[in-house]
């Protein structure tokens, strides 16, 4: 069954341009793991983000958060100065 988060992700202004690096690093990791980037939203002045993502089951999620390369990209987040909220969520009927 299908996982679905949101990611909400809100910045300094200072933090912008290395946010920026750290999702075009990371991102394309995510058709490794079969994630998809369902959507993805950001506020006119690029300081909050919202992704909503979808993963066939919550391992393969981890596992895409656990890589490797991955990793080797937390210094752009951390000098992003990210404050990062994750959601899992569900359809609601």
């Amino acid at each position: 069954m299908a996982v679905t988060y949101v990611l909400v992700v809100r910045l300094p202004s200072a933090g912008v341009e290395s946010f920026q690096r750290y999702e075009a690093a990371v991102l394309p990791l995510l058709a490794e793991y079969d994630g998809r980037l369902e959507r993805r939203l950001q506020s006119s002045d690029q300081r909050t983000e919202v992704h909503v993502l979808s993963f066939p089951t919550a391992v393969r999620f981890e596992a895409y958060r656990s890589d490797p390369r991955r990793a080797s990209h937390a210094h752009l987040l951390a000098a992003a100065q990210a404050q990062v909220e994750l959601y899992e969520m569900s359809d609601v009927d």
